[in-house]
C-alpha cells in the first residue's frame, strides 16, 4: 500500500522576518537622524570660550608693581581708554570679530565705522539661520551672547536690519521676502534683549528684503553677500516721539487739527480731478 505523501504547512511566520528588518532599519534611520541634529557641545565650548577671551583679556600683573599716585593715574585715563567709551568697545567688537574667524562659517563677519560714527557689523545669514527660515541656530549664539555684551557697554541705541537676495520666496510663514528679512531682523532682536540682556528701548529691527544690496545678484557668490543681517550701533539716538495733547486730540490720540469740518472745504481741493457723472 502505498504512503501518503504529506504536504509541507505554509511558514505563516514569515512575515515577522521583514518586519524585524524594517524596525531594525528604522532605529538606524533615527540614531543617524539624532547624531546630525545633535549640537557638537565641544566646538560650541570652543567658540564661546575663545569670545570671552577676545573680551576680557586676562593681564598678568607685573612681577614688581611699582606705586602709581591718584593724580597721575586721574592724569592718564583719558575719555578714549574710559571703560564703556566707544575706542574700547570698538577694540572689542574687533577682537570679538576676529576671535571668530577661525570658524568657517564665521570668517565673512566684518565690522565697518561710518563718517556719521555708526559702527555697522555685518553677518551673513548663514551664520545666524538656515536657508529660507528666521530661527536662530545654536552655533551663533555664543557670538551674539559676545555681541550684546559690547552693546550693554556702550549703552547706545541699536538698529538690526535684515536684507535679502532678489530670489522670491513664498511659503506659508514667509509670502515674501519682505517677511523673511524682518523675521529675521526680530529674531536677533529678541535674543540679544531676552537671553542677554540687551534693553529693549535701545533696539529697532527692521527688514529690507532685496532693495539695498551690497553687490548685483548675478550669481551665487553675489546672492550670498546680500543675505545678510547688519546690527548699526548708531552714533546718534533716534528722536524720540512726541505725544500731542490738548484740544486737538481726539478720544483715540488722533490730531483733529486738520480734519475738515464739512465736505464743502474738500470742494476746491477736489475741482481738478475728473469725477464719475452720476446718470
Amino acid at each position: 500500500m502505498a504512503k501518503h505523501k504529506h504536504e509541507e504547512h505554509e511558514n505563516h511566520e514569515r512575515w515577522l522576518v521583514s518586519y524585524a528588518d524594517f524596525i531594525t532599519l528604522l532605529f538606524a534611520f533615527f540614531v543617524v537622524m539624532y547624531s546630525i541634529s545633535s549640537v557638537n557641545e565641544g566646538k560650541y565650548r570652543t567658540v564661546s570660550e575663545s569670545i570671552k577671551a577676545a573680551l576680557n583679556p586676562v593681564v598678568s600683573p607685573p612681577s614688581s608693581p611699582t606705586p602709581i599716585s591718584l593724580s597721575t593715574n586721574k592724569a592718564s585715563l583719558t575719555a578714549s581708554d574710559a571703560p564703556g567709551s566707544k575706542e574700547v568697545v570698538i577694540r572689542k567688537l574687533r577682537n570679538l570679530v576676529k576671535s571668530i574667524k577661525a570658524v568657517p562659517k564665521m570668517s565673512m563677519v566684518w565690522i565697518t565705522e561710518k563718517v556719521n560714527g555708526d559702527i555697522v557689523i555685518t553677518i551673513p545669514d548663514q551664520l545666524l539661520f538656515n536657508s529660507g527660515e528666521a530661527a536662530v541656530r545654536t552655533e551663533a549664539l555664543p557670538f551674539l551672547e559676545g555681541l550684546s555684551g559690547a552693546l550693554v557697554e556702550l549703552n547706545r541705541h541699536t538698529k538690526v536690519e535684515g536684507h535679502t537676495d532678489n530670489v522670491p520666496i513664498r511659503t506659508a510663514q514667509f509670502p515674501s521676502n519682505w517677511e523673511l528679512s524682518a523675521g529675521r531682523a526680530v529674531m536677533v532682536v529678541r535674543v540679544l534683549s531676552e537671553l542677554y540682556g540687551v534693553p529693549s528701548d535701545h533696539l529697532a529691527a527692521v527688514g529690507h528684503a532685496d532693495t539695498r544690496p551690497v553687490t548685483e545678484n548675478l550669481d551665487p557668490e553675489q546672492r550670498a553677500k546680500n543675505r545678510r543681517v547688519e546690527v548699526v550701533i548708531l552714533e546718534q539716538a533716534p528722536p524720540a516721539p512726541t505725544l500731542e495733547t490738548g484740544s486737538n486730540v481726539d478720544e483715540l490720540g488722533r490730531s483733529t487739527e486738520d480734519e475738515p469740518q464739512s465736505a464743502s472745504q474738500l470742494e476746491p481741493e477736489l475741482s481738478g480731478i475728473d469725477r464719475p457723472k452720476t446718470p
